[in-house]
């Protein structure tokens, strides 16, 4: 009988390798299963920290958008800033300006005074030798006129005596105030302003004294100028005439001021009248607001403005002009008049008074 081979591998053998590579297997699925987990709660966590970095960057965004408004209205303060520093400067500057006009206007009006007291004195004595000598001219009126501040000589003669009344709506009152208020009220109540009568009265006054010799006109200007007397325009009109005398007055009584005022338009009636006259009497408030055509842009005028208005007007006067005596009425916020007004008169050899408020 043959012996029974003996084999390496039975089956107890493979059943042990089959079981320890069950083990092996299995351990490794638990190691892989908890890899797993560990890999998922890693992700969840990942997600959350990537969430929480999504939100700080939208917030940061939001922030970002807070910041630039807030540099683009620190850029906006710092222009506006920059803008009203600049507008404070351009008033600083003007205020000087002001300033050393008023000083200069000041001692100008020192200087115009002492030359006013002089030829007074000169005036006063030049009368009385002539009164030594002879009686006065035939058809010359002089009349000096005093209040209790000073003692003024206003010469109303010559063959053609030309007057110029302002009837511009300044002439209502004193005050820019009450100015306003009187413009806007019906003519009535205009005309009877105390201002205006008083230029009235003035009229009144220096038609009275007007030789019977002479010619006259009457010409009342605003922003243009026009005779009282209807038809009359560039002609002369006769003092011995009474009754051409009383139109005028007439329609000077019922004239209500408004609108602004034209010196240029006015001085351009010297010119319109043929023969010239040779004295002219001006009778106004102020210095003028307006050229020969009106602004294209209604508008507050300042004073620069109407001293260049003035220096315009003066400009326009013929080449030898007729003496211009100036009949220069109260008038506030308008401090260069009375100097520009006084240099009109010495420039064309008139006269020059500022009356009190009960004058004539």
């Amino acid at each position: 009988m043959a012996r029974r081979q003996t084999q390496t591998f039975s089956m107890s053998f493979l059943d042990v390798i089959s079981c320890g590579f069950g083990a092996v297997v299995l351990f490794y699925t638990i190691i892989s299963a908890q890899s797993g987990l560990d890999r998922i709660k890693s992700s969840a966590d990942l997600s959350a920290e990537a969430r929480r970095l999504e939100q700080e960057v939208l917030e940061g965004y939001t922030h970002l958008a807070e910041l630039r408004n807030a540099l683009a209205e620190t850029d906006e303060d710092k222009v506006k800033a920059a803008g009203l520093s600049r507008e404070a400067l351009e008033k600083i500057r003007l205020t000087q300006e002001e300033l050393a006009r008023y000083a200069y206007d000041t001692l100008a009006r020192r200087e115009s005074l002492e030359r006013l007291k002089a030829d007074l004195k000169s005036l006063e004595e030049g009368t009385r030798r002539l009164r030594e000598k002879a009686p006065p001219a035939s058809g010359t009126t002089d009349v000096r006129v005093v209040d209790q501040q000073q003692l003024v000589t206003l010469r109303i003669a010559g063959k053609r005596v030309l007057v110029l009344v302002d009837a511009s709506a300044s002439m209502l009152d004193e005050t820019i105030v009450n100015i306003i208020r009187l413009r806007n009220m019906p003519p009535e109540r205009r005309i009877a302003a105390a201002k205006w009568q008083q230029a009235i009265s003035t009229v009144e006054w220096v038609a009275a004294r007007l030789p019977q010799t002479t010619q006259f006109q009457v010409y009342a200007f605003d922003t243009d100028a026009r005779p009282l007397v209807d038809g009359s325009d560039g002609r002369w009109l006769n003092v011995k005439d009474s009754g051409q005398i009383a139109l005028a007055l007439k329609a000077l009584r019922s004239t209500a001021p408004t609108r602004g005022t034209s010196l240029q338009n006015a001085f351009a009636v010297i010119s319109k009248l043929s023969p010239a006259p040779d004295n002219v009497i001006l009778i106004t408030d102020g210095l003028p607001t307006q050229g020969d055509k009106p602004p294209l842009l209604r508008r507050l005028v300042t004073a620069e403005e109407r001293e260049d208005l003035m220096k315009a007007a003066v400009k326009s006067l013929p080449s030898s002009p007729p003496p211009i005596s100036v009949v220069l009425l109260p008038m506030e916020g308008d401090p260069s008049a009375p100097i520009y007004f006084w240099r009109l008169a010495r420039l064309t050899g008139g006269g020059f008074l500022s009356p009190a408020k009960d004058w004539p």
